[in-house]
């Protein structure tokens, strides 16, 4: 598919547009946001992109456009990790909700810098050694995998799962050795000047950590994109717009989180499927071979998979509500 510079220039100009918008016109400081607001807001993003990928349609055509849901899509999908991270990150810092917008903000904008520099380089490595599609395939589904493996110990309750405080992470004390630290949260500032010295905040910490997660959840949602497609343009604009809308998608759902149970076993699957994918679809093209999954069966796959999973974890939820409610009925007409 053929980019010229215009294209890519727009696209920058719009990012721009979008960002200076979202900090300055769509938040106010300080302010908490709201589930009613966040909703609305995940729905501008979603919206946006889906505008977007109807401009690729008419421009590029259905190939492209197919490209960019499905990889949409699987970012969106595989980016629900980190909305329980964040979950996490803001509770270790004690990050009051009224800050947690601009913190998430900037972790963002950090995060699209950083994405380019995956994106190009898992694109370069792949145009100079198209084996690496065996190494990327390979590492996706022994991903899925180890996932799959983690909930079968979790459910058997060989490992518990216990709330971690990420103060005790070897970067964060790493940072505190390095950088003057203070536990000031009185001005929500990354840096302050404190006895004519400049010290780092809890806030910057936190930021510092959304940055290394998301390098982290890169290392698995980039390979997974490029599965799809490896044209710069549309891995790129399908990866920043995931990401764009992740902020609101955290404050629409920060709430109901516990209510997805069965969501991480539909990652583990797409996982699973996208490496399976990955390597077969290059062993066949390497040997001749007419037949390969297409885009759009990959689309279908893990739309599937996705609504399945959320259907599932709405029902379990009822359920144990409905057992809740039964088992509180006895116990009244017990006493």
């Amino acid at each position: 598919m053929e980019v010229n510079s215009a294209f890519w220039i727009g696209f920058i100009i719009l990012i721009i547009v979008l960002l200076l918008l979202d900090m300055f016109a769509f938040h106010k400081k300080g302010e908490v946001v709201n589930v009613k607001k966040a909703l609305w807001l995940s729905f501008f993003w979603i919206s946006l992109a889906l505008i977007f990928n109807a401009g690729i349609y008419f421009v590029f055509g259905k190939e492209p456009a197919l490209e960019f849901f499905t990889a949409y899509l699987i970012e969106k999908s595989l980016s629900v990790d980190n909305l329980f991270v964040f979950i996490l990150i803001f509770t270790s810092f004690k990050i009051a909700p009224k800050y947690q917008h601009d913190v998430l903000f900037w972790g963002i904008l950090g995060a699209l810098i950083f994405r380019a520099i995956f994106i190009f380089a898992g694109i370069a490595l792949l145009e100079r050694f198209a084996w690496i599609m065996y190494v990327f395939g390979g590492f996706l589904v022994i991903t899925g995998i180890k996932m799959v493996a983690d909930f079968i110990r979790e459910k058997r309750g060989e490992e518990k799962e216990e709330e971690k405080d990420l103060n005790n992470s070897w970067y964060v004390k790493l940072t505190r050795r390095i950088i003057p630290m203070t536990n000031d949260m009185s001005v929500p500032k990354f840096f302050r000047k404190i006895d004519h010295k400049v010290v780092a905040t809890p806030f910057f910490l936190a930021l510092l950590v959304i940055e290394m997660t998301d390098l982290v959840f890169a290392i698995d949602s980039i390979p997974a994109v490029l599965a799809v497609s490896t044209d710069m343009f549309i891995v790129y604009t399908s990866n920043i717009f995931a990401i764009l809308g992740l902020r609101s998608l955290y404050f629409a759902l920060r709430g109901v989180m516990d209510y997805f149970h069965y969501l991480k076993y539909a990652l583990s699957a797409i996982l699973l499927f996208i490496g399976g994918k990955m390597i077969f679809n290059h062993y066949a093209h390497t040997h001749g071979m007419d037949f390969h999954i297409p885009t759009v069966t990959s689309l279908l796959i893990i739309s599937a998979l996705i609504v399945i999973s959320i259907a599932a974890s709405i029902i379990r939820t009822k359920l144990i509500e409905k057992s809740a409610k039964v088992n509180f009925h006895r116990n009244e007409d017990t006493v």
